[in-house]
């Protein structure tokens, strides 16, 4: 088939959508099929924003150069405004800011503008597609909650999968993500200046809240317990998963969450919060990690007793690659059912 995945490209912005894009775009070649990826540069500001969801509107993609496209895949807003007869949409997310990350008390006028013309565009053209599908239950949720539509959950493995390995407890907690609000960085370290317990955590990754959180540990005097190791390579991330005692997720409501995954596949228990949205689909609480309420004392008390009992994050982490594992994770599956009639 020829066939056509249509994403965005946020300029100097890397992370896990790079790895979903790239991911979809090679399990289908080696499935033999003929394969463009249209990535589209994304800039956030609600005039462009305008200015891009016009333009997809507006692009011929069903004879491009007069070579005809078979199926076209959409993954991301406002990508999936493009028009094809066989249109089939993957759904990563939708534009969070005019959704459940919408606040009426603050927004911007501007941005309450744009809300209800994003809303009727993606109402328009999400209804529209032939299938629909979401990278997890949480962002099928939030489509049901807003737009009444429904989408089938579709897992895809993260990068690297088949590299993940467990070995030795060096005794501390890892978290890598990007430095920002909604990964929580703050939350965690206020839980450990409340731990009744040494916890050592290490946390991977740079972001606009870097400067906060070296002030934050100073003032909570965590400087021996807490680590900012800043960008690290794909093998040394590798090496920490392998080497931690359990891996902290406390993100504010995400969509899918490769940390999740990457840690399981580890042998490593997830410790995250109930309001941590994506990885609520594989963490059991007390059987492959640790459910906490979004609070420092509730998280505290959670890597408390992970840091006391070793044995039992071991235990833990063994359950939760049994529990990937049965799930089959694969992108042959995927391709299987986005490719399907």
């Amino acid at each position: 088939m020829r066939l056509l995945v249509t994403a965005n490209h946020t300029p100097f912005i890397a992370g896990g959508a790079d790895y979903h894009v790239q991911g979809l775009v090679a399990a289908l070649r080696r499935q033999g099929h003929w394969v463009e990826c249209l990535r589209l540069p994304f800039h956030y500001g609600e005039a462009q924003i305008r200015r891009q969801m016009h333009y997809v509107e507006g692009l011929e993609v069903v004879l491009p150069n007069d070579v005809r496209v078979d199926r076209v895949i959409s993954l991301q807003f406002p990508g999936y405004g493009v028009s094809h007869p066989d249109h089939v949409v993957w759904l990563m997310h939708q534009h969070r800011a005019c959704y459940e990350l919408f606040d009426a008390d603050t927004a911007t006028p501007a941005l309450t503008d744009l809300k209800p013309e994003v809303e009727a565009f993606d109402n328009r053209h999400l209804a529209a597609a032939r299938r629909r599908f979401a990278n997890s239950p949480r962002v099928a949720e939030r489509l049901a909650q807003f737009n009444a539509l429904h989408a089938e959950p579709l897992y895809h493995p993260p990068h690297q999968a088949e590299h993940f390995t467990c070995a030795d407890d060096w005794g501390y907690v890892f978290y890598p993500s990007r430095l920002e609000p909604l990964k929580r960085q703050t939350l965690l370290i206020e839980a450990l200046a409340e731990c009744h317990r040494p916890v050592r955590l290490l946390l991977a990754g740079d972001g606009s809240q870097r400067g906060a959180l070296e002030a934050l540990i100073e003032r909570r005097g965590l400087q021996e317990r807490v680590a900012l190791l800043g960008h690290i390579s794909e093998a040394e991330k590798l090496t920490l998963y392998a080497h931690a005692r359990a891996v902290a997720f406390p993100t504010h409501d995400e969509d899918y969450g490769y940390i999740t995954l990457e840690a399981m596949l580890a042998a490593k228990p997830v410790i995250t919060c109930s309001d941590s949205g994506g990885p609520l689909a594989f963490v059991r609480h007390g059987q492959t990690g640790w459910v906490s309420e979004p609070s420092p004392q509730a998280l505290a008390a959670a890597l408390d007793e992970a840091w006391a009992m070793p044995g039992r994050c071991q235990e833990m982490g063994r359950a939760g690659r049994e529990a990937y594992q049965a799930q089959e994770i694969g992108w042959e599956s995927v391709v299987a059912r986005l490719l399907a009639e």
